[in-house]
């Protein structure tokens, strides 16, 4: 189960990277843009560090206050329900 949830945040990382790079892609060239709801849906489903990543290599939405400080405030809550779910599993 471990394994299968490790190798889900793997890929939904990667997408995260991905949607950001080609998000500020689109914005350069002036085309259709993927919508931040769904950048956020990206992270929150497990990929807040490719797209945090994403967001500082592309140098894409640092300026937005919602992102520079959502998508980390999204990475810490998953790190700590991941260590929580880690120590109700495998008590000390």
């Amino acid at each position: 189960m471990m394994r299968l949830f490790i190798g889900w945040c793997i890929l939904f990382s990667f997408i995260g990277f991905c949607s950001m790079g080609i998000d500020k892609r689109k914005a350069r060239l002036g085309k259709w843009r993927i919508p931040e709801r769904t950048l956020f849906l990206i992270a929150i489903l497990g990929g807040s560090p490719g797209s945090i990543a994403g967001m500082y290599l592309f140098h894409h939405k640092t300026r937005h206050p919602s992102f520079r400080y959502g998508l980390p405030l999204i990475f810490f809550l998953e790190f700590g329900a991941v260590c929580m779910l880690c120590r109700l599993r495998f008590p000390a």
